[in-house]
């Protein structure tokens, strides 16, 4: 039987998603045991998870994945080098996964491995400093400098996001020197982040005509912040609805916390900043975000008056939830130190077990036997029950804190045949 890694977020599960899924198992057998690293309550667009990481998990159980393991704040909420390279980290270290299934706009993964290779090549960093040289924002000179090594068409890929991010998942096993092969699904339907307001007579709850078959998570979710919970209903997983609304004490935004976020960007130095990842101290950012901290009047004033042609705004949103997060640089590890279970079925069971013998990290199914841990470990989790506790204060209602040390994985427990 193989085993497949997904790298996700599931905000929330989709027929995307399913789909996903669907095409790894016709790719590799449908007895492919599928093992999910999905990011936790905060997620790497800048925002806070539209459902807590357990009842995410919950709905990716139920759309196909057997093991849910956590992709922890530190990487989750960062570029998509460092990204991929924690969720890749926690794949290898799991000792259990064959293959790297993700999506992409292109559909085939040789051409992905190419340009890959090119980014670790010797001629791709000279190309690149001299775009950043003349001025370019890092993404723009990362595709020229692709393009003067390997030619266009091998460049462009890199201007789709899903592409991108695929890119990043072969170096990170490229890195790693693993065992475990890529593989892609072409993307299908809507693209990354595609979403609009539809007002007037598709209003919330409306029905809509010529409904596509898939739409964004970023669509889906923002019908779900405007209520139009039947407009989204078709596009989760059966029975999701249920799931999302059951105990729901109402949808979680960021809108909530502003003037936590304001109250932490007026008390913050340069020096604070600098203790940020991708902070842009030599290029001397952190005295232009302490300014804009202390003179802006709200949150988009602040992204206004620090934006660069370097730094684009969702940068700056991920080092605004870092600080409001109390995260610093070096509190991320050099690779994850535990292997953070969120749930699993019957087949995911099987592969726990696997995994305590060929494992190479920590297997934690409990929250208490966190404190087991070395010390990094240890720190690493309590500053992800911290990152839990923030993240309640985004609901209308926010709950206790402390959920982190009480909450065990979700168990989906399948009828014997």
């Amino acid at each position: 039987m193989k085993t497949a890694g997904i790298v996700a977020e599931y905000n929330p599960f989709h027929t995307g998603h399913a789909h996903q899924i669907a095409r790894t198992r016709g790719a590799l057998g449908e007895e492919t045991a599928i093992v999910a690293v999905m990011s936790g309550n905060w997620v790497q667009q800048a925002d806070c998870a539209i459902a807590d990481k357990w009842t995410r998990a919950r709905l990716a159980l139920m759309g196909g994945a057997d093991l849910v393991l956590e992709l922890p704040t530190v990487w989750a909420l960062s570029s998509a080098e460092t990204f991929a390279r924690g969720a890749v980290s926690i794949l290898h270290a799991a000792g259990v996964v064959d293959v790297l299934s993700f999506g992409s706009e292109w559909g085939r993964v040789e051409p992905l491995c190419r340009v890959a290779q090119c980014l670790d090549g010797p001629d791709y960093q000279g190309a690149l400093n001299r775009f950043v040289d003349q001025g370019m924002s890092f993404a723009a000179a990362r595709q020229g400098a692709v393009q003067e090594v390997l030619g266009e068409e091998p460049a462009a890929l890199l201007a789709s996001p899903n592409n991108n991010l695929g890119v990043e998942y072969i170096r990170a096993l490229n890195a790693l020197n693993s065992k475990i092969q890529p593989m892609t699904v072409r993307r299908e339907g809507s693209g990354h982040n595609a979403a609009a307001r539809r007002g007037g007579e598709h209003g919330p709850g409306a029905a809509l005509p010529d409904r596509p078959r898939f739409v964004s998570a970023t669509q889906i979710r923002l019908d779900l912040l405007e209520g139009a919970w039947d407009r989204a209903e078709p596009y989760l997983v059966p029975g999701g609805r249920a799931v999302l609304e059951g105990g729901c004490v109402g949808l979680p935004g960021l809108n909530r916390v502003e003037r936590a976020l304001l109250a932490r960007l007026r008390t913050m130095g340069a020096e604070d900043w600098a203790r940020l990842p991708d902070s842009g101290q030599a290029e001397g950012l952190p005295k232009r975000l302490e300014r804009a901290g202390r003179t802006c009047p709200d949150m988009e004033a602040f992204f206004t008056q620090a934006k660069t042609r370097r730094y684009t705004h969702a940068r700056l949103r991920r080092l605004v939830l870092w600080a409001f997060l109390g995260l610093r640089e070096a509190d991320r590890p050099v690779k994850p130190p535990y292997l953070r279970v969120l749930g699993f079925n019957n087949r995911g069971r099987a592969l726990l077990r696997e995994m305590k013998d060929r494992a190479a990290l920590p297997i934690l199914t409990k929250p208490g036997r966190s404190r087991e841990l070395d010390e990094a470990g240890r720190r690493l989790f309590e500053l992800e029950a911290r990152c839990t506790d923030l993240y309640g204060l985004c609901f209308p209602s926010p709950p206790a804190p402390g959920r982190e040390w009480t909450e065990g994985p979700v168990i989906l427990r399948e009828p014997s045949v």
